[in-house]
């Protein structure tokens, strides 16, 4: 099937459908595992026939991908809320916190989604949202001061990809509260120097 000939989920009764489907598949993958998940039981979950399923989705890929980038626009948005709303450095821990349990679900099943935006979207799905953020806040003065484009590129990349790499090494057994402890003070800190930094350039004692 092609790209022209899948439906596109405008209508609610569409979306609905389409949510049925991401729906049943987070059910199955908590429940279940990996291992077990096909179309044909996520299309029995979500009440649809595997030919609905199909209109939709090209294949289990597909669906875990879709899911997977919904999470990632969700988080996006919840941190550029609270950047723009509350930027002060008491706010960083806030940002952590929201990062590390924006991704629903066991670690298992975050792997997957992750992997799966992945190997969808390749590495520039890093470069999208780090764009998308970096234009939210672009009307903040104040921070526009202290981020260049490749300290917005470290901001926006360290903790995730931290994440990522502690999600995909659970033999080392961190523990998420130090874990959050550590990357506020690592954000805290570059933040910190960046500020000195921009102080000194512009020449103020």
């Amino acid at each position: 099937m092609t790209e022209k000939t899948r439906r596109n989920p405008k209508q609610a009764r569409a979306q609905a459908t389409v949510d049925a489907i991401l729906a049943a598949t987070f059910q199955l993958l908590e429940s279940e595992g990996e291992s077990r998940l096909t179309t044909n039981r996520i299309a029995e979950r979500a009440g649809v026939s595997i030919g609905t399923l199909y209109q939709y989705f090209r294949d289990r890929d597909d669906i875990l991908a879709a899911m997977g980038e919904r999470q990632a626009e969700a988080l996006r948005q919840k941190v550029t809320e609270i950047v723009l709303a509350a930027p002060e450095q008491d706010a960083i821990r806030t940002i952590i916190q929201a990062i590390m349990g924006g991704i629903e679900g066991s670690p298992e099943t975050r792997i997957v989604l992750m992997d799966a935006l992945f190997k969808a979207r390749g590495e520039s799905i890093m470069s999208e949202h780090h764009l998308a953020f970096v234009e939210a806040i672009s009307s903040r003065s104040d921070l526009n001061l202290v981020l260049g484009r490749e300290s917005a590129f470290v901001l926006t990349h360290a903790v995730i990809c931290l994440l990522r790499a502690a999600a995909a090494e659970p033999e080392l057994e961190l523990d998420p509260k130090a874990l959050e402890d550590e990357l506020v003070l690592l954000i805290e800190s570059y933040l910190i120097a960046l500020g000195a930094r921009a102080e000194k350039a512009s020449g103020k004692p």
